[in-house]
């Protein structure tokens, strides 16, 4: 692993850790001060809290980073242009809409049951470019626009992590 790759965790580490303490997050659910990315993403309330608190761009650009996913494809998931995301960009402490936000958390979340199967980045961009014949013979990122079709790659990628291919 290269020191970029192993700096890269550290750095959503701290983005969370300093997200998960601004007081409209920590007004729904207390937490330690310290919370790693994988420990955010396991805990449904803190998400629930980081999505009516709107995820800020800095976290969403380090989420951005570590995914699969072009900023093309981020519009699209988000359904706003890349104009847009570029403006974003310009004004870091811009919060998304909760509406944004929770689709950005269900990304990180594809993208974390992703790794957690292929353990690599290039692997698991190969697997959702490709059609899928458990899923319709569609490629899995023509699926995660919507929640439902979310689900159906998680599910996906669940099935294989437990030996199971269709």
């Amino acid at each position: 692993m290269s020191a970029t790759n192993k700096s890269k965790p550290y750095k959503i580490d701290q983005e969370i850790t300093s997200f998960v303490s601004e007081p409209q997050v920590m007004y729904y659910q207390a937490k330690p001060k310290s919370i790693s990315y994988s420990e955010f993403l396991d805990d449904k309330m803190m998400i629930i809290s980081a999505i009516r608190a709107g995820i800020p761009y800095s976290l969403f650009d380090v989420i951005q980073e570590q995914s699969p996913f072009t900023e093309t494809d981020w519009a699209d998931f988000l359904d706003i242009s890349t104009k847009s995301l570029q403006r974003y960009k310009i004004a870091p402490s811009h919060h998304f809409k909760s509406i944004h936000s929770e689709k950005i958390i269900e990304m990180a979340e594809v993208t974390k049951a992703g790794l957690d199967f292929f353990e690599d980045m290039e692997k698991l961009k190969l697997w959702l470019n490709t059609p899928n014949y458990g899923l319709a013979s569609l490629k899995p990122i023509e699926l995660l626009k919507d929640s439902y079709g979310k689900e159906l790659v998680l599910t996906a990628l669940s099935n294989m992590n437990q030996g199971i291919f269709i």
